[in-house]
C-alpha cells in the first residue's frame, strides 16, 4: 500500500522541485510464468515436415535428452505480456539516476549501441581469419592506444571481463614480475578505504593481505606505509581517488616509498571518471592498473555483465600480459600474437568482451580529448554540488576536498533510530535508486553518492530535495522511514535470509497438488 508523502509546510525550506516522483505501479501483480502454465498451450506452430524425419537417437546416441523436465506452456500473448509487465518493474538508467557511489552508473549513449550493431562488427566471428578481421582488430588497437594515452601507461590487455577480473589479471602480472626476479614476495598492502574486491583478489593470487590504515583526511598514512613496506611487499593496491572520493595528494611519495623497496604500485581504476583528461596514473608512479569500460567509458553495467576491465601497465610488466595481443605485421596488417614466453596465459576466452570495446571506443571518439575532460569536470562538479547542498543536512565525516563522489554519515539521523539503510529504502519512494549503503566501512553509517556527469542540475535538485525531506521525516516521523519503502510491490524483505538461503529456481509441485510457487522464490 502506498504512503502519501505530504509537502513541506510554508515555514520549511522551499523545495526547488517536487519532493516525490514515484507512484505505485499501475499494472497488476505478476505471478511466476510456471503459475500461468496450462497443459497443451503453445506460442508457435510449425509447418508439416516436407522431408523424411530423422531419428535423433540414431545420430546422438544416448546423449539425446528425452525428458525436458517441467516447462511452462503458454500462448504467445501470455508470454509477451508476462515479460513486458516484468520489465516495468525494473529500475534503469533510462528511467532515472543511479546515485551509487564508486559505481559510475552513467548514461550509455545510444550512438554506442548503434555502432556496436553495425554489420561486420556485430556478427564478426572470433575464429574468422585475420585477413577478414582487420576492421575488428583495428577497433581493438585504436581502443588500446587510446586507453594507453589516457592512462599514461606503456601497454595494455583488453582481455579481462570486469573490474575484479582486471584486478586478478593485474596482480598476476605483479606476481609474474617478481617471480622473474627470483622472489614472488609474500604480501600486498591494501588501505582500509579500498574496494572490497582488492583484498579478495590479493588472497586469490596467493598473497597475504596487510591492512593499511587511513589518516584523519581519509588518505594513506605515509608514516604507516613506510613502516609496513619491506622486501616481502609485492605491491600496494590503491584506489585513487579513494572510496570517499578523495585524491591521494601524496601519490608521488607513495610510489617512491614502494619503488625504493622494489614493490609495485597497483591502482584500482574504478574511479577514473574523476581523472580522465585531467591527470594520468602513469605520470604519478602507477605501475599497473585496471579500467572499467562499464563505468568510465559508458558501456552497459550491472546485472552480472557484460563488463570489461582492461589492464594497463608500464613496460616492465609488458612481457607478462595475457595472450593474444594485437600486433602490426611486417606487411602492415594487424594480427594476434600468441608467442609470448613469459605470459601469465589467457584469462578470458578469445579476446575479451568485444562488443564493449566497440561501445567504449565510440564513446571516446565521440567526445574527443576536450569532451572527455569536460565529462570529468562535470562529474566532479555534480558531486560537489550535492556535497554543498547537503552538508548541513547529513554529517560529513571527512572535510577533505572530494572529487567524483561524496560520502556522508547517518550519525545525525541515527539519534532517532534511523539508519543509512532505512533512508536508502525511503529514497525508493521518491523515485530514485538508493545510494551506496554502509560503504566504505571507514565511515560509520556511510551514505555514498556519485551522480556522474549524466545528471542535470534539475535532476540533482530532485535528489537533494528528496534527501532533505527524508532527513526531516527521520526527525519528525522515524517509523515512516524505518518501514520504507511503501510504494513498491514488495516491501522489506528478510535480507539476511535472502542472502544466506536464496531460492533462485521454481520447483515443480508434487503430483496431485495444486500448481503453486515457493513463496520465497516468488518474492525473488
Amino acid at each position: 500500500m502506498a504512503t502519501t508523502i505530504t509537502a513541506p509546510d510554508a515555514a520549511s525550506e522551499k523545495f526547488i522541485g517536487t519532493p516525490k516522483k514515484a507512484t505505485t505501479h499501475v499494472n497488476q501483480n505478476e505471478g511466476l510464468i510456471f503459475e500461468k502454465s496450462s497443459p497443451g498451450k503453445k506460442a508457435y506452430r510449425l509447418a508439416e515436415l516436407d522431408v523424411p524425419a530423422i531419428d535423433a537417437a540414431s545420430l546422438l546416441g544416448n546423449t539425446v535428452r528425452t525428458d525436458l523436465g517441467v516447462m511452462p506452456e503458454l500462448s504467445e500473448i501470455e508470454i509477451i505480456r508476462h515479460f513486458t509487465r516484468l520489465s516495468t518493474w525494473n529500475y534503469a538508467i533510462d528511467l532515472g539516476m543511479y546515485p551509487l557511489g564508486s559505481c559510475t552508473m552513467k548514461y550509455n549513449g545510444r550512438v554506442n549501441e548503434a555502432v556496436a550493431r553495425l554489420e561486420g562488427i556485430a556478427e564478426a566471428h572470433p575464429y574468422q581469419p585475420e585477413s577478414l578481421s582487420q576492421g575488428c582488430l583495428q577497433i581493438m588497437k585504436t581502443l588500446a592506444d587510446s586507453l594507453i594515452e589516457i592512462t599514461g601507461m606503456d601497454a595494455i590487455t583488453l582481455q579481462p571481463a570486469a573490474g575484479a577480473h582486471g584486478e586478478f589479471t593485474g596482480i598476476l602480472l605483479v606476481r609474474a614480475y617478481h617471480e622473474s626476479k627470483g622472489n614472488a614476495r609474500k604480501k600486498i598492502l591494501i588501505p582500509d578505504s579500498a574496494h572490497g574486491t582488492n583484498p579478495a583478489t590479493a588472497a586469490v593470487c596467493g598473497y597475504q593481505v596487510a591492512n593499511l590504515k587511513s589518516n584523519a583526511q581519509g588518505m594513506v598514512d605515509i608514516a604507516e606505509l613506510e613502516r609496513m613496506v619491506d622486501e616481502d611487499t609485492a605491491a600496494l593496491m590503491l584506489t585513487n581517488p579513494s572510496t570517499i572520493g578523495v585524491f591521494e595528494s601524496d601519490i608521488h611519495k607513495i610510489a617512491d616509498i614502494l619503488h625504493a623497496k622494489g614493490a609495485l604500485l597497483y591502482m584500482d581504476g574504478a574511479n577514473m571518471n574523476a581523472l580522465v583528461g585531467k591527470t594520468r596514473p602513469g605520470d604519478f608512479g602507477v605501475d599497473v592498473m585496471h579500467l572499467n569500460l562499464h563505468k568510465t567509458f559508458s558501456t552497459p553495467h550491472g546485472g552480472g555483465g557484460p563488463g570489461s576491465g582492461p589492464v594497463a601497465c608500464k613496460k616492465i610488466l609488458e612481457p607478462f600480459l595475457p595472450t593474444p595481443v594485437v600486433v602490426t605485421r611486417d606487411n602492415g596488417l594487424l594480427g594476434l600474437e600468441y608467442n609470448r614466453p613469459q605470459t601469465v596465459g589467457r584469462v578470458r576466452m578469445f579476446y575479451g568482451n568485444f562488443g564493449m570495446f566497440v561501445r567504449a571506443l565510440a564513446y571516446i571518439l565521440a567526445n574527443g580529448p576536450d569532451g572527455l575532460r569536460q565529462t570529468t569536470e562535470d562529474a566532479v562538479l555534480n558531486a560537489n554540488y550535492i556535497r554543498a547542498k547537503l552538508e548541513d543536512t547529513f554529517e560529513l565525516p571527512f572535510k577533505t576536498p572530494t572529487l567524483h563522489e561524496v560520502v556522508f554519515s547517518d550519525k545525525l539521523q541515527a539519534k532517532n533510530g534511523v539508519k543509512t539503510g532505512d533512508m536508502g529504502k525511503r529514497l525508493i519512494d521518491y523515485g530514485f535508486h538508493a545510494y551506496t549503503v554502509s560503504f566504505p566501512m571507514i565511515v560509520s553509517g556511510a551514505m555514498m553518492i556519485e551522480p556522474t556527469e549524466s545528471e542535470s542540475r534539475e535532476e540533482l535538485d530532485l535528489l537533494i530535495d528528496a534527501l532533505k525531506q527524508i532527513a526531516r521525516e527521520a526527525a519528525e516521523n522515524p517509523e515512516l522511514v524505518q518501514t520504507a519503502p511503501h510504494s513498491t510491490r514488495i516491501q522489506r524483505l528478510d535480507e539476511t535470509a535472502a542472502a544466506r538461503k536464496p531460492v533462485l529456481r521454481w520447483k515443480a509441485p508434487v503430483a496431485a497438488t495444486p500448481v503453486v510457487a515457493d513463496s520465497a522464490a516468488k518474492e525473488w
